[in-house]
């Protein structure tokens, strides 16, 4: 498969993502309508909602992430390495230049986001910058820049959007089935309630997360992959990246500003399982083992 393909196909993910999360954000503004006698009006709600929140995501996805991790610009004095390492691989690779961020946390990881390579973003947090040697940033910075020019960055920023959404839609629907803001009826119209309704709508809350972090799950796993085998290339340097993740999975400190919304963007999952190769744990994770990603870029 080559390069230009590999951009096309991910194009055609996002609209497909952007189709998917619609039709399922209507299809549970519509439930919820039933069970209160005003489905047209839920319905449309839910298009201008999901709508609102698509273009919202495609524009705006980086300084929604941005925010969310409270990075901040990347001064070159400060992080030169960092700096000139993507500099220079930008160079090789034949993108512009990046902007650059840092979050200011000891555990190390980085990501990259943005909609195209015009607008992407590397970000890396300072444990990574002073923990890691020159050559295993390099491997870093080589990897993320294959999610820039692989058009990855807006697939996953918009899915990091998206599954944020329809989270916080659901949570906020679910606290109103609790606390009965959305069962309030007048008696005349008592008569009219749908129990099973009431159960598909619950269903509908609970299963809509379910089925955008699986999609979320999906799409990054093998993305990582992709950049891994990549970066490795832009660098012919593998070893520098297969270090890089051994030091990033062994160090202890956990990201705290990570979210379920973004923990697929960062190059290796920002949270600490208790045991990383459990097959369940792998089953569930945003990214595949870092055991598995190593002996790949060794073997190269």
């Amino acid at each position: 498969m080559s390069i230009y393909s590999q951009i096309n196909k991910n194009r055609w993910r996002t609209y497909l993502i952007f189709c998917i999360f619609i039709l399922l954000t209507c299809g549970f503004f519509y439930l919820i309508g039933k069970t209160v006698d005003s489905a047209s009006a839920y319905l449309t709600l839910g298009i201008i909602f999901s709508v609102a929140s698509s273009f919202g995501s495609y524009f705006f996805a980086d300084k929604i992430v941005l925010f969310s991790t409270g990075a901040f610009p990347a001064d070159k004095k400060r992080f030169f390495d960092f700096y000139t390492v993507t500099e220079n691989l930008s160079i090789a690779a034949g993108l512009p230049m990046p902007k650059l961020y840092v979050i200011d946390d000891s555990a190390p990881n980085a990501f990259a986001t943005g909609r195209d390579p015009k607008h992407a973003v590397v970000c890396a947090t300072t444990g990574l910058l002073s923990k890691l040697s020159r050559a295993e940033i390099e491997g870093v910075v080589a990897h993320e820049l294959s999610h820039v020019k692989n058009y990855d960055i807006l697939l996953m920023s918009v899915v990091s959007v998206l599954v944020g959404t329809i989270a916080l839609a659901s949570d906020w629907m679910m606290r109103g089935f609790l606390w009965g803001g959305f069962g309030k009826r007048d008696r005349d119209n008592d008569q009219n309630n749908n129990p099973l309704m009431l159960i598909l709508a619950i269903l509908a809350l609970i299963i809509a997360p379910l089925v955008a972090m699986l999609i979320q799950m999906a799409i990054s796993r093998k993305r990582e992959f992709l950049a891994d085998a990549n970066g490795a290339l832009l660098t012919r340097y593998p070893e520098g990246l297969a270090r890089a993740l051994e030091k990033i999975a062994s160090d202890h400190d956990q990201l705290q500003t990570a979210s379920n919304a973004t923990a697929h963007l960062f190059i290796s999952s920002p949270f600490k399982e208790k045991n990383s190769f459990n097959w369940l744990t792998n089953l569930f994770s945003t990214h595949p083992p870092i055991k598995e990603r190593v002996k790949i870029l060794r073997s190269m």
